[in-house]
């Protein structure tokens, strides 16, 4: 038995593998031969594909070759299993229809084929079938099939426009030509010609669908390289149109009636080339059927392609922007080609006929803004801006001609026009308006802004790889200025009622837009981008004609538009010091309260996964402390002491007759001032009730769920004993508890109350009693020694189910910082996280004697930066560099391992 090798001929697939078999040898005696041939055959061709992919050939000759290599193999197993019957008798005819139809098979492409027949030839087609099926799945293929007759077809593609656009992309491969003559008169010509309308909307509302479910933005961090925007199928389904509405079989056809021009054929091919080089790169690597382009495959493909570490990026960086630049190009032009059919499909209703005049040759048809004469752009580049504004102000859409013509005319935009007062005043008044975030889409899309402001360019479809950014840098920006404007449009009334009353007393409501449209522009210069950023804004601002005051608001808003978020996660927001130096950085109210909503703005738009209620109130808690030392003026030492006195004498009140005056005076007297001015009467009066109630008990647990803010307050009392914070994370962890902040205090009778703010592992509020029963047993087993804190971690890290998603790793990194505070040292710990990682950090903290007075823990989806305030066993800060490159080593063999080194 011989198959010829695919090397040796054209692999058209057209004669098919030879086999030397005696032909009168029954099918079933020599199937198992048959299969050894074919499986050896399919073997080598692939590798010799593989060969051809790895030396640099292009996407479409791969994909040619796979697409041939599978013709040939099923042009001679369909020969082989007839046994006996001459091909042009066979009882019908095969074909390959969907992706393998237009020819297009990746590596572990499905093979989509229907067997054509008549009903008279009902029993031997199925039998026929099932024989030749049965081969394939044996040799491991993935075929899907169907078995039809002419009218089931016709049945199948008037009830499933999925299905008839699958018949659109039909092939004959083989088998009985009169059958497939047949088909193409009496079922392919039906499907396309027939109610063109009904499948025009329907694949329009389909590409709705596709993008909602894959992703509504090109810029997502895991692209579906064929469903998602500017992927494979928004190309598909445009030419699936141009075939339906222009009864076209292929873009030749196209091309020969002018549907497509040639220039568009190019891109077109020069488009599905790139994705299906990525595409059989990633199919090769995954060794299955895979479309998601997933953070690890990114980095091997971008070797693959060649790309390197640069100063500027990382090579997966450079590969990504490159695939968003070309997924925008796809999406734009399959968009113009949607907009063509689509024009043509729609038909005038009453009211939409008139034609609205404007200024400058514009005018309104149909709900679009129009222009009579293109070349006025030429004669008056100024008009490029205007269109946006009248778009804008008229609340219509930019039409598909005029879109085009801002494109064909971007190189007129230069300094001149940058400089210009009109085009200045026209994009300030948008940007004073309502719901101005659609007319900035539209510049972005049309690269409009790119070019208006060339600093913008260099973080277009700029890719930071990591889980916490899941939109490209551009994107993340638009999305920042839509929360803006929802919380200007009241829908955050609710829920957010300080942010929206605070947006609707800025007074400069574009200044505020500007500062968030800029405050990431410094990422295209590398790091340090707060920094970068600045310096490019005061450039920005002169083009833009801003006066001193609002440049140098701008630019202090992009020069610390990180502060807030890192300070309300990371420090101590209970340290009087720490909030009115804040407080002198910002020195004026306004300037406060726009940073306040650039925060909010820009950690909403990170992603769904980054913002939380927490945040949101620790973010809430810096602002109002702030906001009332800058109305106020700072605490003084007087102050403080008489609030200590009023908040002493409150709780004594409220305890002294339920345990006695005396033993009250005394436990207050035991509290320090830290404590005392961190939190309200109310609050201390609950503490001091609990562990008063406590009596011998060795700890008393109390719980309240805050499901406003998501997360429940746990307060801990017990006595001080070694490791004890180590022995409550711990507890926690092995409970599946999260932390997501702490406050920790021991008074000088060795009384501790330990505040804890906590959620479930899947960041929910837990309101099973039972569970909390149950860590409340089992953190006294541990500070009585009657059970193994670590044993309990280890046993839940071993049990857990989750499976964790491939993420780009970075080192663990651990800073002190012996200024912020006047009392400790400070920890910034920035890892990986998972389950038991505070509970490492604290106990390495008790080996090595060092007290925690708050703990700060952020998380950012598959990152946590945690902070600690510490101390040594004196209770002073730690500030000899040889001991914190000790508390550093050893922190990192804890959380990393013994082989861990900090970059």
């Amino acid at each position: 038995m011989i198959m010829t090798s695919q090397t040796e001929r054209q692999r058209s697939g057209e004669n098919g593998c030879s086999f030397d078999l005696a032909p009168d040898e029954p099918f079933d005696s020599k199937r198992d031969r048959l299969l050894v041939a074919a499986r050896g055959w399919l073997e080598a061709e692939r590798a010799n594909i593989l060969q051809q992919h790895r030396g640099g050939a292009s996407g479409a000759s791969v994909v040619a070759s796979l697409t041939g290599m599978i013709d040939c193999l099923l042009t001679g197993l369909f020969r082989v299993c007839l046994d006996g019957i001459q091909e042009a008798d066979a009882p019908c005819a095969l074909l390959a229809i969907g992706g393998y139809g237009r020819g297009e098979l990746n590596p572990r492409s499905d093979i989509d084929l229907m067997f054509y027949y008549h009903a008279s030839d009902r029993d031997q087609v199925e039998s026929f079938s099932q024989r030749l099926l049965y081969l394939l799945w044996d040799l491991g293929l993935e075929v899907g099939y169907s078995v039809r007759t002419r009218d089931e077809c016709l049945d199948m593609a008037g009830r499933d426009v999925t299905a008839r656009t699958a018949l659109l992309d039909t092939r004959f491969l083989c088998g009985s030509e009169e059958r497939f003559r047949q088909f193409d008169a009496e079922v392919y010509r039906q499907v396309r010609d027939r109610n063109t309308g009904a499948f025009i909307s329907g694949k329009i509302r389909e590409r709705e669908a596709r993008v909602r479910k894959y992703g509504s933005s090109v810029f997502l961090l895991e692209p579906n390289i064929k469903e998602g925007e500017g992927g494979l199928r928004d190309l598909h389904s445009a030419l699936w149109l141009f075939m339906v509405r222009y009864k076209c079989r292929n873009m030749q056809e196209m091309l020969r009636k002018g549907v497509l021009t040639e220039e568009e054929k190019q891109k077109i091919e020069q488009y599905l080339d790139y994705l299906w080089r990525i595409r059989n790169e990633l199919h090769f690597l995954s060794n299955r059927k895979n479309d998601q382009l997933h953070f690890d495959k990114q980095e091997e493909i971008a070797r693959f392609l060649g790309y390197r570490d640069s100063s500027k990026a990382p090579a997966v960086e450079q590969f990504m922007q490159d695939y968003y630049l070309h997924a925008t190009q796809v999406e734009h032009l399959t968009s113009l080609f949607f907009n063509r059919v689509d024009e043509r499909e729609r038909r005038p209703v009453f009211g939409q006929l008139s034609r609205r005049e404007l200024e400058h040759g514009f005018y309104v048809l149909r709900e679009e803004l129009r222009l009579a004469r293109p070349d006025v752009f030429r004669e008056d580049p100024r008009l490029l801006m205007r269109a946006f504004l009248l778009s804008h102000r008229q609340g219509v859409t930019l039409s598909v001609p005029l879109k085009t013509a801002i494109r064909d005319h971007l190189h007129l935009i230069n300094d001149a026009f940058r400089r210009d007062r009109q085009v200045n005043r026209d994009f300030f008044d948008i940007l004073r308006s309502e719901g101005c975030t659609p007319v900035l889409r539209d510049m972005h899309h049309l690269c409009f802004l790119n070019k208006y402001i060339p600093e913008f360019e260099r973080i277009y479809c700029k890719v930071q790889h990591d889980a916490y950014h899941i939109y490209t840098v551009d994107i993340h920006t638009l999305f920042a200025v839509e929360e803006m404007e929802k919380l200007w449009a009241g829908e955050y009334a609710e829920t957010r009622p300080l942010l929206t009353s605070v947006a609707n007393d800025v007074e400069k409501r574009e200044l505020l837009l500007l500062a968030i449209l800029f405050h990431d522009i410094g990422k295209g210069e590398g790091k340090n981008h707060s920094e970068k950023g600045a310096i490019l804004v005061r450039t920005i601002a002169r083009r833009m004609g801003l006066n001193k005051e609002d440049s140098a608001r701008l630019e202090f808003l992009v020069l610390h538009h990180l502060d807030m978020a890192h300070i309300s996660q990371r420090r101590d927001l209970h340290d009087p010091e720490l909030i009115e130096n804040f407080a002198r950085t910002m020195e004026m109210t306004e300037t406060l309260k726009m940073l306040f909503l650039l925060t909010f703005a820009d950690l909403k738009a990170v992603g769904p996964d980054v913002w939380s209620e927490w945040k949101g109130f620790l973010l809430q808690e810096l602002y109002e402390k702030t906001y009332q030392v800058m109305e106020r003026g700072n605490f003084t030492a007087d102050a403080r002491s008489e609030r200590v006195r009023n908040r002493k004498r409150k709780v004594l009140a409220s305890l002294g007759d339920d345990f006695g005056e005396r033993k009250v005076r005394n436990a207050l007297r035991k509290m320090g001032n830290r404590y005392l001015l961190s939190h309200r009467s109310h609050e201390i009066t609950e503490h001091l009730r609990l562990a008063l109630e406590r009596g011998r008990k060795t700890v008393a647990l109390r719980v309240t769920h805050l499901p406003e803010l998501k997360y429940s307050q746990m307060v801990v009392s017990t006595l001080d004993t070694p490791g004890l914070f180590a022995m409550i994370t711990g507890v926690l962890a092995a409970n599946g508890v999260n932390i997501l902040g702490a406050q920790i205090y021991t008074h000088a009778d060795g009384e501790v109350v330990d505040l804890l703010q906590v959620v479930s592992s899947a960041g929910d509020i837990i309101d099973d009693a039972r569970r909390w029963q149950k860590v409340e047993k089992e953190l006294a087993a541990a500070i009585e020694g009657r059970a193994s804190v670590h044993q309990a971690v280890e046993k839940s890290r071993k049990r857990s189910f989750v499976i964790e998603k491939v993420r780009p790793k970075y080192p663990t990194r651990i800073d002190f910082d012996n200024r912020i505070s006047m009392n400790y040292t400070v920890v910034d710990i920035v890892t990986h996280d998972k389950v038991g990682l505070l509970y490492d950090i604290s106990r390495t903290f008790n080996d090595m004697n060092i007290y925690i007075g708050v703990s700060k823990i952020s998380t950012k989806v598959d990152q946590v930066a945690d902070t600690f305030y510490i101390q040594d066993i004196f209770g002073q800060k730690i500030t000899e560099p040889d001991r914190l490159d000790d508390i550093r080593a050893r922190l990192i063999r804890a959380i990393d391992g013994e082989e861990s080194v900090q970059e």
